[in-house]
């Protein structure tokens, strides 16, 4: 395989992968809290306009409840991670470019996005630890819809996003590490 088609496969498979992710991710974070979707996401990506919602609350108040929440939450996950999944195939295809052949880019460039996937994971799983322990107990900063009633979920789940969107940062950064010390591994 030459390191044209390696890199071609990497920018299609890197966004599909950021999306599976996003898929999962908001599976967990659903089983947290239902109410950070039907309050808060799904309003956010415009659900609320698609055939499947339905708007439950009132203006001041926005709910949208789905006939098949789970769907909505992958959805969301999708749209919320494809983009971030294509930023990082960029990057880590580009850099692949320094390895000996395609094969090998494509190779260390697939194990490098798994793992800013398996680091954007854990610290995702660290943000839901600290929403409960720290954040629960100063929400004077955060911006919450009025209508939510497990607040201290809904933090929690809030929190792991925003860790998992750090996560992906410095995932990235073991990523390129990782591949940096392939290139002289195979070198």
């Amino acid at each position: 395989m030459n390191k044209f088609i390696a890199l071609l496969l990497i920018l299609i498979i890197a966004p599909l992968l950021g999306g599976f992710y996003g898929m999962i991710h908001d599976q967990i974070t659903y089983s947290v809290s239902s109410e950070y979707y039907t309050k808060f996401k799904f309003i956010q990506f415009g659900i609320d306009s698609w055939d499947i919602a339905q708007n439950i609350g009132t203006d001041m108040n926005p709910e949208i409840q789905l006939d098949n929440p789970r769907l909505g939450a992958a959805i969301v996950g999708f749209l919320a991670t494809w983009w971030v999944g294509m930023i990082i195939g960029l990057f880590l295809g580009f850099l692949g470019l320094i390895h000996k052949n395609g094969k090998v880019m494509f190779i260390v460039t697939m194990k490098a996005f798994c793992l800013t996937i398996a680091i954007a994971l854990i610290t995702g799983i660290v943000g839901l630890g600290f929403g409960k322990l720290f954040i629960n107990d100063n929400l004077a900063d955060w911006n919450l819809p009025e209508n939510v009633l497990d607040v201290n979920h809904f933090i929690m789940v809030g929190s792991m996003h925003n860790f998992s969107y750090l996560g992906g940062l410095v995932g990235l950064v073991f990523a390129v590490i990782y591949s940096v010390k392939q290139k002289k591994k195979f070198t």
